[in-house]
């Protein structure tokens, strides 16, 4: 067991943001629930079904990447919000954050733990966001060709992987920010990147990816952004005697 302010202590340590970071997401402990834990559920998004799952297995904090308490935090506590709060509250349940944090952090972090999946030899921090640069980029031990690359991807993360764009030769020096981040295209086509690992491609992008000579690896934004919570649950259950369960919620995007 340990206590609610222990373990937060403990993430607000691990996740500290680096100097210059500005993030929308009021990260940290979001939600204050009972003292003591004995169980954490780690999860992608904060949802009413991970709310609940957590109360079913009876636990007493949720980790997620996603919080509910953005910009200005919370104004209106009705509808939708009211709903999820109201599950929280009920079963006494922690909520704690971390977004950009968990984005950009060396060890743990979503794109760091990408690039050690991908046997990446990462070099250098990659793709300034909101003040700092919250990906890396690396290089294959071997370069291979696109479809390879992208059955590299699909194993690293689980899921499937759609290709966009298209350049001659192999792949070597490749790009990982995970979400929605193809906006990063541009910088990995100014670095001399062969390939970008995302998460989610939208219209506005296809043109731009076409033109920069960059092929990009779009996993889904829920699966490029499992990772890093990964890596924290494993952090946790190495550090404290608690249980450490994760509420897969797939979005299908």
């Amino acid at each position: 067991m340990v206590t609610r302010d222990e373990l937060t202590d403990f993430l607000d340590d691990l996740l500290r943001p680096p100097p210059g970071l500005s993030d929308k997401s009021n990260n940290g402990l979001q939600v204050e629930g009972t003292p003591e834990v004995r169980r954490v559920i780690f999860g992608v998004d904060a949802c009413l079904a991970l709310f609940e799952r957590a109360v079913a297995v009876s636990a007493q904090y949720v980790f997620v990447h996603h919080g509910i308490s953005w910009g200005g935090g919370l104004r209106h506590l009705t509808g939708v919000t009211a709903a999820r709060l109201r599950v929280l509250f009920r079963g006494d349940v922690s909520l704690y954050a971390s977004h950009l944090p968990l984005d950009c952090h060396a060890e743990v972090g979503h794109n760091a733990e990408i690039a050690r999946r991908m046997d990446l030899e990462r070099t250098a921090p990659f793709f300034l966001y909101e003040g700092a640069p919250i990906g890396w980029w690396g290089r294959l031990p071997e370069p291979v060709g696109p479809e390879a690359l992208a059955a590299r991807v699909g194993s690293a993360l689980g899921c499937e992987v759609r290709t966009y764009g298209q350049r001659p030769g192999l792949i070597a020096r490749i790009g990982v920010v995970s979400g929605g981040a193809a906006d990063a295209v541009e910088e990995a086509r100014r670095l001399g990147l062969d390939a970008l690992v995302t998460g989610e491609v939208e219209h506005a992008h296809v043109h731009l990816i076409k033109e920069s000579n960059v092929i990009v690896l779009a996993a889904g934004h829920y699966r490029s952004e499992c990772p890093g919570v990964e890596a924290v649950m494993a952090r946790v259950a190495d550090a404290f005697d608690v249980e450490c369960l994760f509420g897969d919620l797939p979005t299908g995007l």
